[in-house]
């Protein structure tokens, strides 16, 4: 028995670096976003940032959409290489891009794979672990995208502290993801392929071989009997369809699904990950106070993932989902609090400070210009950057701000940022112990076995429309409704994440798929 979960432990952690390389793709180009909006010479606060940063979740959408029914053709194993292949071209796609066009489709590329990868590994994962494990086993994707995560948020200081030349800066940020990409495409040939889906194959032989490896051999009959059981309900119907994935029966589990999904994004992670240091910059930090502060946020998601992972199939997934609503909104709230209360302001000192640090390290032919043209403003206090940024886009123009509003910024703030870090950082922990693993542990538990394929596929659509949205809109949102509306809009839905779980959400620890399944669909 042992040496089976061991088996399980090990094919799962492989498999799960699809999420590794899915949190790394993720968060890379936080700190690569200020840079290369330079090099392509794109405006603060501009739609086509946005777009260039969400653009990979406009391909991971396509890739959702197909995910499911490749997956139930073609395997899940081969699916996944498919998807190593696509992380690899992404990473060294973006890096060597030369304009924005060839930068976001080689980012669409990379979508694709991670909408398969992020549905088709807990699926896999879920299809292959013994029961008592599923819960954390399915995590460790999860706990591999959070660690994607925070080892960009650390390659990015590294390559921010050592190389100086801006434009290598950002390639080499994203260049970085090949090595990862390519290990998983290596390592995924070593994985067996899932039982549940042999079966579906009538590869019955295959199956009974893997499902003895990772649960013995008296469990293992017990699970063959119960997948051929599950399967000979659907004998007449050999192929998933959207019709009977969306029909009545499957009502109460599209809710639970579609409302998760919905709400794990609509509270903000995303734009959080993406923007990370662009936040933490905004409440007055330097470029490496704030990537320093993204690797503290980094490190919190990990170690709350990992505290997920022990009590996920022990204290159970709902308790998990209202603990962490509840501290999402309140976090939230108080990081709208701190923004909301900051004044912004240019005397004497914070002209020079800009006018110093314009004229040694930037551009010194500028700063006498930007210092007069500053100066209109000098001694004027503003409770909200939209105001003061609207001025001083007005006194220096679209150039001179997109250059250096980030520096103004630093100079003119007044805030309580220890606030906005605390909030940042009971954020993410209130997240990974919620919504961001526990997500898809349902999702690959409240499907029946002959639609989980398809209607995972369909979920996970939705799930990134609103991701899309989210992260392609935020950085507009902080340019035209501030940082306190932004935040409180996304306390708000933490709120409403709130009532969804407790009124719809139904608890599935120590329950068999098939147990499931009967419970929500019926017999």
């Amino acid at each position: 028995m042992k040496t089976s979960k061991l088996y399980s432990i090990v094919i799962s952690l492989i498999v799960a670096l699809g999420g590794f390389l899915l949190g790394f793709d993720s968060a890379v180009i936080s700190g690569a976003t200020p840079f290369y909006k330079v090099s392509f010479n794109l405006d603060t606060g501009s739609w086509l940032i946005g777009f260039s940063v969400g653009s990979i979740i406009l391909g991971a959408i396509l890739g959702n959409i197909i995910a499911g029914k490749l997956a139930d053709r073609y395997g899940r194993k081969k699916i996944l290489i498919f998807t190593a292949a696509l992380f690899a071209y992404c990473a060294a796609g973006t890096a060597l891009s030369h304009n924005v066009i060839f930068f976001i489709s080689a980012r669409i590329v990379g979508g694709v794979g991670v909408g398969m990868a992020i549905l088709i590994a807990p699926m896999y994962i879920a299809e292959i672990a013994p029961r008592k494990l599923r819960g954390t086993l399915v995590t460790f994707n999860q706990l591999n995208i959070v660690l994607g995560i925070s080892i960009a948020y650390f390659s990015n200081y590294f390559i921010q502290q050592n190389i100086i030349d801006p434009d290598l800066k950002w390639r080499w940020m994203l260049g970085v993801g090949l090595i990862p990409a390519v290990l998983y495409f290596v390592t995924l040939f070593f994985v067996p392929r899932s039982p549940r889906w042999l079966m579906q194959k009538a590869l019955i032989d295959e199956a009974l071989v893997v499902l003895k490896k990772v649960n013995g051999e008296e469990v293992a009959q017990q699970e063959f009997k119960e997948i051929k059981a599950s399967l000979n309900k659907d004998i007449n119907s050999e192929k998933a369809s959207f019709r009977e994935v969306l029909s009545k029966k499957m009502k109460t589990v599209l809710i639970i699904g579609l409302g998760i999904a919905f709400f794990q994004q609509i509270t903000g992670i995303n734009a959080i990950f993406y923007y990370a240091p662009m936040i933490f910059e905004m409440a007055g930090g330097g470029k490496d106070a704030a990537f320093m502060q993204a690797i503290i946020i980094g490190l919190t998601n990990v170690v709350m993932t990992i505290v997920a992972m022990f009590l996920i199939d022990r204290l159970g997934r709902k308790p998990l989902l209202i603990i962490g609503a509840i501290g999402i909104t309140f976090s939230l709230f108080i990081t709208g609090f701190s923004f909301g209360n900051a004044k912004y302001t240019l005397d004497d000192k914070a002209l020079e400070q800009i006018k110093t640090e314009i004229g040694t390290t930037i551009h010194p032919d500028k700063a006498q210009t930007v210092y007069d043209d500053l100066g209109k403003l000098k001694g004027k206090v503003y409770k909200g950057e939209v105001i003061f940024f609207e001025e001083v886009k007005a006194e220096i123009g679209q150039e001179n701000y997109n250059l250096y509003k980030e520096l103004i910024l630093k100079y003119s703030i007044n805030i309580k940022s220890i606030w906005v870090l605390v909030g940042l950082i009971m954020y993410v922990a209130s997240f990974a112990i919620s919504l961001g693993p526990v997500m898809w542990a349902l999702l690959s538990e409240i499907f029946p076995n002959k639609l989980r394929g398809l209607a995972i596929s369909i979920v996970g659509f939705w799930n990134s429309i609103v991701s899309f949205s989210v992260a392609s809109v935020f950085p507009m949102e902080l340019e035209h409704l501030g940082s306190a509306t932004t935040f409180y809009l996304f306390a708000g839905f933490g709120f409403l994440t709130l009532l969804f779980v407790l009124k719809f959400v139904p608890e599935t620890k120590g329950k068999s798929l098939e147990e499931i399944e009967s419970l929500l669909v019926g017999k």
